[in-house]
């Protein structure tokens, strides 16, 4: 029997996910004494943990696999300590012996970040983050006491050389990607007086390091519960107040953030039990959204300028209009003369609309046919009058369809999407075959042109071509605002898929 390397490649992810699941299931029952009704396997995020939701006959917890047992330690030691003080974090329910797998409370599927994707900027919103903030404060100054900052992952403060990193990331790779002449020794010189301001902030307690909305979960009861708090470490309060306010995919109002971060500042207050220099905790504060905001810049230039993957090219000018919103209104305390000569080069016109598609209005004539097709069956054709377009072939790619679950699910199912997303090399294909159509689809959209085919095939037209079409439409759609028509061949022979959803 031949096995081919799809089939090695899917034997092995099957096997692994085989084995979490019987190491979490039996770590359940070793908790509880059953096993669990049902495990649910949870879309992965940017870390290598894998989670899961375990359902037991009234309750459900979350069961977690990280290799890194550092980091897993860290977690539990600020989980125990937080919680011994009544703070929103989850509680550690068991852990196993190797320390590589463990059971936690389940906060459920809601991050504020949903809240407001669906609500937009509401009374009630407003009240989940102003309460999120109340709810930082005190784990800042609360989390702080007593704790034993030896289980940090890394430094056991957020001091000035993890400050200049960040300013250092933005350099190498956003701002020298640039081409343009600076003084270098002077812009150095600058980022050691801010880092050394910043350092000496009058206020240190637990950092959050990560503070963003989507590390904040809501249940029901519209109560507020952090997660992924494992990176903390002893730093000045003002850089998670910053990290929230600031996070782009947010994109709050500025009433909003001014307001808040007065929410945050009163209860602070209310926390220490003192009165602070609003004037001086401010200046730090815009220090610090500065900070963030070029560490975020730093990492779409090195995403995006480097390894060329097309939706962080796409984020740079959110990420510039940002920044140039921020200096529009805040001063940075301090005298950086070479650094605010070089932020201005950053934040030129030019600049800006080098990073900025060219995008469709309503009087484009462009239609982009987008279409997922079976090499075993016909290859579409571009009935135009113009001929030509682009097709592209899936078959490199390994076949979640040689996996027995996933045979009779297409591209557009959770279980075909994480397999293709986290075990595949789907993500590298569809950033390069972005980078190619941009170009044309720019130059059509300049010139007047009417019709462009983009065709993704795979071997039955279920599974890698579905995935690609749809995820090359939801691009275009949203980088030039582009009119699409998208069919997938095969599957609405079949009748199996919806109309491409939206998204928002």
């Amino acid at each position: 029997m031949t096995v081919s390397l799809a089939d090695g490649n899917s034997i092995r992810y099957i096997c692994k996910m085989q084995h979490l699941l019987e190491k979490i299931a039996s770590l359940y029952k070793q908790w509880k004494g059953i096993e669990p009704v049902s495990i649910e396997i949870l879309p992965q995020s940017g870390s290598e943990r894998r989670y899961f939701r375990l359902f037991g006959k009234t309750e459900s917890v979350i069961g977690t696999y990280g290799a890194n047992i550092k980091e897993n330690k860290t977690f539990f030691y600020f989980s125990k300590e937080f919680k011994k003080k009544n703070l929103p974090v989850a509680e550690i329910y068991a852990i196993s012996e190797d320390e590589m797998y463990y059971i936690q409370e389940d906060f459920g599927s809601i991050s504020l970040l949903n809240h407001l994707e669906a609500k937009g900027f509401s009374n009630e919103v407003y009240n989940l983050f102003k309460k999120s903030l109340e709810a930082l404060a005190n784990l800042q100054v609360k989390g702080d006491e007593g704790l034993n900052y030896d289980y940090c992952l890394t430094n056991k403060e957020f001091g000035k050389q993890a400050i200049m990193a960040d300013l250092l990331y933005f350099k190498y790779y956003f701002l020298d990607a640039l081409r343009k002449p600076y003084d270098k020794q002077n812009l150095i010189n600058d980022f050691e007086a801010l880092s050394n301001y910043l350092t000496h902030t009058e206020y240190k307690y637990f950092m959050f390091r990560d503070f963003q909305s989507r590390n904040i979960m809501v249940k029901d009861d519209n109560s507020v519960h952090f997660i992924d708090y494992q990176g903390g470490m002893k730093g000045a309060p003002q850089y998670d107040v910053a990290s929230m306010l600031w996070q782009a995919r947010a994109n709050l109002p500025n009433d909003w953030k001014n307001n808040l971060l007065e929410d945050y500042m009163n209860c602070f207050e209310n926390i220490i039990g003192q009165k602070i220099d609003k004037n001086i905790f401010q200046s730090q504060y815009n220090g610090y959204v500065l900070i963030r905001l070029l560490q975020v810049l730093g990492a779409y230039g090195f995403r995006g300028l480097f390894e060329r993957k097309a939706q962080f090219l796409t984020s740079i000018p959110l990420a510039l209009n940002n920044l140039k919103e921020f200096l529009k209104n805040h001063s940075l305390g301090i005298s950086v003369p070479e650094f605010r000569k070089v932020l201005d080069m950053c934040l030129a016109s030019e600049v800006i609309e080098q990073f900025t598609p060219t995008q469709a209005t309503g009087d484009t004539p462009l239609i982009v046919k987008i279409c997922s097709f079976s090499y075993r069956k016909q290859i579409p054709e571009d009935n135009s009058g113009n001929g030509g377009g682009f097709l592209f072939d899936c078959r490199g790619i390994l076949n979640p369809g040689r996996i027995d679950s996933m045979k009779t699910q297409t591209g557009r199912d959770k279980d075909v999407i994480d397999y293709l997303e986290q075990q595949t090399k789907m993500p590298e294909f569809l950033n390069s075959v972005m980078d190619v159509v941009d170009i044309t689809v720019e130059e059509y959209i300049k010139r007047g042109f009417e019709s462009l085919l983009v065709g993704f095939g795979c071997t039955g037209g279920q599974h890698r071509s579905v995935y690609a079409a749809d995820a090359m439409a939801r691009h275009l759609k949203n980088k030039f605002k582009v009119k699409v028509e998208l069919n997938h061949i095969v599957q609405e022979e079949k009748n199996w898929l919806n109309p491409l959803p939206e998204k928002k």
